[in-house]
């Protein structure tokens, strides 16, 4: 089980979560709709140096444009981005052509059924898919911190062949329901774990890590011990 705890805007908060026991770290820069969590590319790129070994800093942009996106790659020194916009499969295919070595992960809204014959054309070339909450009424595409239906991101799960991140809504009391229902490769938290200022809130994350990965070892019937 992958967790990544996105929304990151201090580099104590991205240490702190690397070391309760996190995989990976969101940096939302380039906005186009409303959110709480952007930061601008200079801090992404100090937070990214400073990062821990052995977690994935992923650069989480609602930019389209894969010229605009490589720049932002560059600058940042990210390992992964992704992708919360309406790109296209060429303009994947081109940010590929400039970072061959960087994993890709497109972002899907799970508002009905359908949304997996949209996601057909980007099987082959994004490294994996992450499934999120839409929030029109308040211009959000992503930390919403609504669910979605889990039964249609369970049948994505089955049906699609890259690997499947869920997101939209998660916090500590619901993940292990979560990945009961859906079965996921990954979880991708950030606003069920901020505290009243904004930030990540210690034990949130702790609960969140634990109980994701105590629940993923349920589903797949492994002992901790072994």
């Amino acid at each position: 089980m992958r967790i990544k705890v996105c929304g990151i805007k201090r580099v104590e908060d991205a240490v702190m979560a690397a070391y309760c026991g996190a995989d990976a770290i969101g940096l939302v820069v380039g906005p186009k709709h409303n959110s709480d969590d952007f930061i601008d590319k200079h801090l992404a790129q100090k937070i990214v140096r400073e990062c821990p070994p052995y977690i994935s800093p992923v650069l989480v942009t609602e930019l389209d444009d894969a010229e605009e996106i490589s720049g932002l790659v560059h600058e940042t020194g990210v390992t992964s981005v992704q992708l919360h916009s309406d790109c296209t499969v060429d303009s994947i295919i081109s940010l590929r052509k400039t970072f061959p070595n960087i994993k890709i992960i497109k972002n899907f809204h799970v508002i009905g059924p359908g949304v997996i014959h949209a996601m057909k054309p980007f099987e082959s070339v994004v490294d994996a898919f992450i499934l999120d909450t839409l929030d029109l009424a308040n211009d959000k595409v992503g930390s919403t911190g609504l669910v979605h239906d889990w039964s249609i991101s369970r049948k994505i799960v089955k049906e699609v062949s890259r690997p499947v991140i869920l997101a939209g809504g998660l916090t500590p009391e619901n993940v292990g329901e979560a990945i009961r229902v859906v079965n996921p490769y990954g979880v991708d938290a950030s606003s069920g774990l901020k505290d009243s200022n904004g930030f990540k809130d210690e034990m949130k994350v702790i609960n969140f890590v634990h109980r994701a990965k105590n629940d993923f070892f349920k589903v797949r019937n492994l002992s901790l011990e072994n």
